[in-house]
């Protein structure tokens, strides 16, 4: 099965003027912007595999860390080291490099919705690119709320590791999601995923192997899933 938001999300939103720059001079960005589009090949070919299969259906919803960029494949970000500790689901991963709260809402959920399946298990982990833009912090708080208001009730979502000013409230927000609407909470505020020594990718901005580990292990805690 196929959707719209797979031909839409194909390879994330265009990189901005300041990446392309980026990846023009230096390698380690280049190569890892080098593999948006592959990763999110591979996912589609995964996710129509996933939805003509059996078994309990987990939907993953976010932005390049949940597609897995900067691991060495696709499927060794968090969302696949976590996957193959799950044996018998299936995992459909709606995730897009350069994603937004907004994509979520405008597209993510939507998609959700037209896969024709009701999923086990939705995971949420968004807001780094709302959070590093000056033009859409602003407007941050109001959609991210909005988010958590339409996730399905028992979404696992992912808070903010980052202790300054603006990340705290997306945190805060995510707190009172979990406490109001039942929501689950994959709590980064930990030292395994708020140290990140060693644990970068080439560009020093997406994790590397290590660094998924450390997010799958929070995910999986907060699912039920041991390591």
């Amino acid at each position: 099965m196929t959707t719209e938001f797979e031909y839409s999300g194909l390879s994330g939103r265009p990189a901005g003027p300041v990446l392309r720059l980026l990846s023009r001079v230096l390698p380690g960005v280049r190569s890892v912007q080098d593999q948006v589009v592959p990763y999110a090949r591979a996912w589609q070919r995964h996710n129509r595999e996933a939805l003509a299969a059996d078994g309990p259906l987990w939907v993953a919803l976010g932005d390049s860390l949940t597609v897995g960029i900067g691991a060495g494949a696709h499927d060794r970000g968090w969302v696949g080291q976590l996957a193959a500790r799950m044996p018998g689901w299936r995992v459909v991963n709606l995730a897009v490099s350069g994603g937004r709260v907004r994509d979520v809402l405008d597209h993510q959920l939507p998609a959700l919705a037209a896969l024709g399946q009701e999923p086990d298990l939705v995971t949420l982990l968004i807001g780094n690119n709302d959070l590093v833009s000056p033009r859409l912090r602003p407007a941050l708080a109001g959609d991210l709320a909005e988010l958590l208001r339409r996730v399905p009730p028992g979404t696992v979502v992912g808070n903010q590791p980052a202790t300054y000013a603006a990340a705290l409230e997306v945190s805060r927000l995510v707190d009172e999601a979990v406490a109001e609407r039942g929501l689950r909470l994959a709590d980064l505020r930990t030292p395994r995923t708020q140290s990140w020594s060693g644990k970068l990718a080439a560009d020093h901005f997406h994790p590397n192997e290590r660094g998924y580990a450390g997010l799958a292990a929070v995910f999986g805690a907060a699912i039920g899933v041991g390591a």
